[in-house]
């Protein structure tokens, strides 16, 4: 007998049949919500968590989304746009501390920081800062040019970090 799942619905299990919850009415279809609970060998098609869509899983590859995620100017530090990501402090010119909202399980987690460029001004890179380990609770990153060394990315360039664990 099959069991439905539906994020709004809840769980349908089959009326009369084996695996009806506690207090469901034989012949009936009785809808209950699962909290924190495990379910073994799950398949799933467009899975949300917490309305966010995966697109169609396929494969068996485990699935590791970001942990926490930020653009935000770099002259300043001011946030565009972040998930799980409370604030950026910027200490000085190149340098910043991204602080999470939620802190990560650990401090083993992987940090890609990008850096925008204008045409014409030289390369620009970011990188999370070896001077300082990663914490749980946030990260210091590092911005700079290969002519100056530490610096702002130009007036209008975006740093971009995302946390993976």
């Amino acid at each position: 007998m099959a069991t439905t799942i539906s994020g709004s619905a809840g769980v349908t299990f089959p009326a009369g049949g084996v695996g009806n919850p506690a207090g469901a009415v034989v012949g009936t279809t009785d809808t209950q919500t699962l909290t924190n609970k495990t379910l073994t060998s799950p398949t799933m098609t467009t899975p949300n968590i917490d309305s966010a869509q995966f697109a169609t899983v396929s494969g068996t590859a485990p699935i590791y989304p970001c942990r926490a995620w930020v653009n935000f100017l770099g002259s300043s530090g001011a946030v565009s746009a972040s998930g799980n990501v409370s604030s950026v402090t910027r200490a000085s010119a190149g340098k910043y501390t991204v602080n999470f909202t939620t802190a990560i399980v650990d401090a083993n987690y992987a940090v890609n920081v990008t850096a925008g460029n204008s045409p014409g001004t030289g390369q620009t890179y970011g990188q999370d800062f070896a001077a300082s380990a990663p914490a749980t609770g946030s990260v210091a990153i590092y911005c700079a040019t290969n002519s100056v060394g530490a610096a702002d990315p130009a007036s209008s360039g975006r740093m971009h970090v995302v946390i993976f664990r």
